[in-house]
């Protein structure tokens, strides 16, 4: 009887979806359509911060948002409804992350030819999302207070990959033990190179910034 045959692995899993990430990348640099990869984990804020920020950027750029989910089409109509933007709904089908392909798909439904940016809302937790490359133009990633200054010591591979962080929740500093500059400090260990902006989406605190971050990322990208 055969031993059990081992085959050694010298190609990455991701290899296939790095490349279609990169096809789509340069596709969209040709387009000229900025799409962000926008994560984070369930309740840290995105859909409240992608209102706020759309409402403050949406008469100077044009705008569309994909919301992907597992299940529900819940984010898609609060989008379109609080901010009049085009949104769309994308299902996983049960998985935990988009990929390139994922992305493509939801960029011919969504039909961006009239679009400046789009925003992808990927599937909400820490570590799947992180480990597949969307094809996005950047990558960005949502901390909120509720969730502990420590994230960056917990979850490397995210904070390393973004290059903006978005501290949420701000206005709730005063009750959780969240301390801002170490939080800042955990993150620039990971990546030092991060951008990192606190924001309140209740209350409106850095949001100007976050709009200005993102308009100027718009022009750079339809300018190189």
């Amino acid at each position: 009887m055969e031993k059990v045959r081992t085959i050694t692995l010298s190609r990455s899993v991701y290899a296939d979806n790095d490349l279609e990430a990169n096809l789509l990348r340069e596709k969209l640099k040709d387009e000229g359509l900025f799409v962000v990869n926008l994560m984070s984990s369930p309740g840290a804020g995105k859909t409240t911060m992608l209102t706020a920020l759309i409402n403050k950027i949406k008469n100077a750029v044009k705008v569309g948002v994909m919301e992907a989910d597992i299940d529900s089409d819940v984010d898609a109509i609060k989008i379109a409804e609080k901010t009049g933007v085009k949104s769309i709904q994308l299902h996983t089908g049960g998985m935990c992350h988009i990929d390139a392909g994922m992305t493509s798909e939801g960029l011919r439904n969504i039909d961006p030819k009239d679009l400046d940016i789009v925003f992808l809302e990927n599937v909400g937790n820490l570590v799947c999302p992180a480990e597949f490359d969307t094809g996005a133009s950047i990558d960005v990633m949502i901390l909120s207070v509720p969730e502990g200054d420590d994230k960056p010591l917990k979850y490397p591979l995210i904070f390393q990959k973004c290059d903006l962080v978005i501290i949420s929740k701000i206005d709730a500093l005063p009750y959780f033990s969240f301390q801002l500059e170490k939080c800042i400090d955990n993150i620039k260990k990971r990546n030092p190179n991060s951008t990192i902006i606190p924001i309140s989406a209740k209350n409106g605190e850095g949001i100007d910034r976050l709009a200005e971050y993102f308009l100027r990322k718009i022009k750079d990208w339809k300018e190189k």
